[in-house]
């Protein structure tokens, strides 16, 4: 199959590079001599995949067992399929080019909304029936795992088993169970058996053994198990330490240019601060930081088993990682004269120091990203984002001195509460880091400085303080986006802004039931897929098919949740209470802040009282907290 496919189909696609496989630290094993085949299937190209830490640590995590193969496929691109159906071939792995259907288990991330329908688009082309109920014992158990998996509902009709929260410990054990089951089967498979015995591992939801309930109004009345051994709440899966957690260092190297084509260390996870709108920062509690020495041997792997030319220090904050001025400075004092440079992808404009700024253009600068959020101090306060614009007027200066010329700040239009005057002050602090830096360019020279403005809009989560607002109406966020382009009037000024019609559809299936299945399916039908790419993404195709199977699109983005409703998601467990986030929801409206708990008084959230986990912070000494401020 590869020979025909290198020789009739590769010449005829744009990057065959994305389907060739055999890159440097590759992993390929011998298909007979293990006892269990998967795949990792990630729904998007090439490009996008590769740039995904998680996908590396899964992947050569089940690689090291001996008994498994884990190998990858992405998304074809439109050509590609297009080859594929003409050839009347299936989608194929890169390690081993067998079809999708061959493996014994496929395992999907699920890492945004908007991919949803190229996972339909994966079973299909790879041979597989696209509708859980329709695969039998000779297919693959389809498993998902990865944050849209907090609110798999959407999905249930099509995946198996889902793995709600970090795979480290759990992929393993689900594995060893679905070996286990095989072997004493001959290699066979009893789904119904082998569904039974998964759902007893912690964190591990199979939708078929719960039913749904719905009332008059259509909101959820009930999520009910419909099995004996299924729990009535699933608790998410953690890791306790970082330190001894599995981590890749012999990562694959892409053939093509990645999205984020560098070395990856991960030095902590988990955040605490506490934004309201935030799904990660909730997900991902309690704050675990790894060891500075365990990240320098990480590194030191990483980068002779790679060739990487930059380490990405990455997490939800990397500012906020407790030892992060002395890892850059090692790092950067080990690896600088090397021409090797360390990034910090994700910055927090009020942990952002000069220190910081001094060893991150020690090698090479690139442009700088804050993100603000919002315009106002007192929109920043509703959505707890603890920044002030003193604190942006203060790292702006500092990186504008130290020789940086474009700073990018992100927002977010549609906020609860949020006015004009909200959106005017988005306008004023572009203006105002423009001035910072053109005094500083009059006193130390240098290019003209740039700030580029990025807004998305504001999209209700699941399991966030603001699940149960509304999404703002289309017509109003694009309102909201033009108002403020007419406020941006200086070349100097970039102001980029996401397709609004595109976070429609994401709001509804970030809040979606399980009836959206169907409207899912019937979107792919009529032709649904790269959703997240503006080139393909159709509203009025997406909106005509919900309305095909009865449902109302307006009604899942728009409509406004009670404290005392059923959430579609209420059967899965973070470990934050419900009750918090109805506490942080309130206090939002009453324009209230609440502090880090990492270095104030415990906001008793519920992770560390209820999964017997804490806080690891490396920089702090044993027993906790530096102060104990009250709220």
């Amino acid at each position: 199959m590869r020979q025909y496919i290198e020789k009739n189909i590769l010449p005829k696609v744009e990057k065959p590079l994305r389907y060739i496989g055999n890159e440097w630290n590759v992993v390929k094993k011998d298909w007979d001599k293990v006892k269990l085949r998967t795949v990792f299937a990630f729904p998007d190209i090439y490009e996008v995949g590769m740039s995904h830490l998680g996908l590396s640590i899964i992947y050569h995590l089940v690689n090291e067992h001996p008994d498994f193969l884990m190998e990858r496929v992405f998304a074809p691109w439109v050509d590609m399929e297009e080859q594929l159906k003409k050839h009347n071939l299936p989608l194929f792995s890169l390690e081993s080019y067998k079809p999708l259907h061959e493996f014994e288990v496929v395992a999907f991330t699920l890492q945004y909304e908007m991919s949803f329908s190229n996972i339909l688009n994966m079973l299909s082309l790879g041979g597989i029936p696209v509708l859980s109920e329709e695969r039998g014992n000779d297919d693959p158990l389809v498993i998902a795992g990865g944050p849209c998996a907090y609110n798999p509902e959407p999905l249930t009709d099509f995946i198996d088993v889902f793995v709600i929260g970090e795979g480290e410990e759990v992929t393993i054990e689900v594995m060893e169970a679905i070996a286990l089951h095989r072997e004493k089967r001959n290699g066979a498979m009893d789904k119904e058996k082998l569904l039974e015995e998964l759902v007893q591992i912690s964190g591990i939801y199979v939708p078929k053994f719960y039913d749904v309930t719905y009332q008059p109004d259509g909101k959820v009345l009930e999520v009910k198990p419909n099995h004996p051994l299924a729990p009535k709440v699933v608790n998410k899966r953690y890791l306790k330490n970082l330190d001894d957690a599995f981590f890749p260092t012999r990562p694959i190297v892409p053939y093509l240019e990645a999205v984020h084509d560098r070395a990856m260390l991960e030095v902590l996870r988990g955040c605490t601060r506490g934004c309201r709108f935030c799904q990660a920062g909730m997900l991902y509690r309690p704050v675990r930081e790894r060891d500075p020495e365990v990240l320098k041997k990480q590194a030191e792997r990483l980068l002779r088993n790679t060739g990487y030319n930059e380490i990405s220090l990455t997490s939800l904050s990397s500012s906020d990682y407790t030892c992060i001025e002395s890892v850059l400075k090692d790092l950067l004092d080990k690896y600088g004269e090397e021409n090797i440079g360390v990034s910090l992808p994700s910055l927090r404009v009020d942990s952002f120091s000069m220190n910081i700024a001094n060893q991150v253009q020690r090698v090479r600068k690139s442009s700088l990203t804050f993100a603000p959020e919002a315009g106002t101090q007192r929109l920043r306060d509703v959505i707890n984002k603890g920044v002030t614009e003193e604190n942006l007027m203060e790292v702006t200066e500092a990186a504008f001195k130290q020789g940086w010329h474009h700073i990018k700040l992100y927002f977010m239009l549609g906020l609860p509460t949020e006015t004009d005057e909200d959106l005017d002050g988005i306008a004023q602090l572009a203006y105002k880091v423009l001035n910072i830096g053109d005094e500083i360019r009059k006193e130390k020279g240098g290019k003209a400085p740039q700030v580029t403005i990025s807004v998305a809009g504001f999209v209700p989560k699941a399991h966030t303080p603001f699940q149960w607002e509304p999404q703002v109406r289309l017509s109003e966020l694009k309102r909201k986006q033009q108002y403020l382009r007419s406020k941006i009037r200086n070349r100097r000024i970039t102001y980029n802004y996401h397709d609004a019609e595109l976070s429609m559809v994401e709001a509804i299936f970030a809040k979606g039931d399980r009836r959206l299945g169907r409207g899912l399916y019937q979107a792919w039908q009529n032709g649904c897929k790269f959703d997240s790419w503006s080139q393909f993404f159709n509203l009025e195709n997406w909106l005509s098919s919900l309305r095909q199977v009865g449902l109302d699109p307006e009604w899942y983005a728009y409509r406004e949740l009670n404290y005392t409703d059923t959430l579609p998601w209420d059967h899965l467990g973070t470990g934050v209470k419900k009750d918090y986030l109805i506490k942080e929801h309130q206090k939002a409206m009453e324009t209230a802040v609440t502090r880090d708990c990492r270095f104030n008084h415990c906001t008793v959230c519920g992770i560390c009282q209820d999964f017997d986990v804490a806080l690891d912070l490396k920089g702090l000494k044993k027993g906790g907290r530096p102060s104990e401020n009250k709220n």
